[in-house]
């Protein structure tokens, strides 16, 4: 049967990032495909609950709390997860920030980002240590174990901000393009050892915590004329974590409703007040 080549039965999965948003809709869809996960992520509190989620689908889960700024913690996870589970087959490399995108999901109001001036090495360093250094660590710290294995499967996540550029947002579409680059590199440098390395660069995906008013204004910019749903990346990310992509590495997928498929420039929408 050829969906039995997207079936991840007996693999075992790291998510990081795991505990709430799209990393949630990543740890439910491969616990579905029959992956079990280890949820990895700052806070214990959501983490948790992710894992306690996933273990009601069926498969094992333990939540792991892991900063991916810090390579110590890093390494602790994958150490944690091949002690528990005996081996790691897929890692999703999901956990981001994306401080001073404009608007933010939380924002009241659309702010412009701040002038470049204003962008203080603090701010900068946050940024790239989170959404490209931290990748780097979880792909290091994986690599000999998949190598040894002569297998694995690795998605990291990158954004639209990553291929397109979008006014004032240095750190943001600075680090994505990174990440990029990144998994390229990787897939080049580890092809020889059956380990494939993809990336997913999504739009704009809305979540529970996502102001609506915020989510219509973004959508008018979409081809689709609406935001993704968390739950609509995770059929991709099986895709890319099972068998059924054994000849593809080092591709960026888009996933964006079409947002960066025309001609229009991007991040110049205008900053319209939201209603009261």
């Amino acid at each position: 049967m050829i969906l039995d080549k997207f079936s991840l039965q007996g693999k075992t999965a790291i998510v990081t990032g795991g505990g709430t948003g799209l990393g949630k809709a990543i740890c439910h869809t491969l616990a579905r495909a029959g992956a079990d996960i280890v949820v990895a992520s700052r806070s214990p509190a959501p983490l948790n609950e992710t894992a306690a989620e996933v273990r009601s689908l069926g498969q094992r889960s333990i939540a792991v709390s892991t900063d991916i700024t810090v390579s110590q913690q890093v390494d602790s996870l994958i150490k944690t997860t091949i002690e528990e589970f005996g081996k790691i087959d897929i890692l999703v490399n999901n956990a981001g920030i994306a401080r001073g995108i404009d608007p933010s999901p939380r924002d009241p109001v659309p702010k412009p980002p701040d002038p470049i001036w204003d962008l203080t090495d603090e701010k900068w360093h946050i940024a790239i240590d989170t959404n490209l250094t931290g990748t780097f660590y979880c792909c290091r710290a994986v690599a000999k174990h998949m190598m040894e294995r002569g297998r694995g499967k690795v998605i990291n996540m990158a954004s639209l901000a990553g291929v397109r550029a979008a006014r004032g947002l240095f750190t943001y579409c600075s680090s994505k393009a990174g990440v990029i680059m990144l998994t390229k590199t990787l897939a080049m440098t580890w092809a020889d050892h059956n380990i494939h390395v993809n990336c997913i660069a999504p739009g704009v995906f809305a979540n529970p915590e996502t102001n609506p008013a915020v989510s219509e204004i973004q959508s008018r910019f979409i081809a689709m004329r609406r935001c993704g749903d968390t739950k609509e990346i995770g059929p991709l990310i099986v895709f890319l974590a099972s068998e059924a992509s054994d000849y593809i590495t080092g591709e960026c997928f888009i996933i964006d409703g079409g947002k960066g498929a025309g001609y229009g420039p991007t991040g110049f929408a205008p900053l319209t007040p939201l209603p009261e």
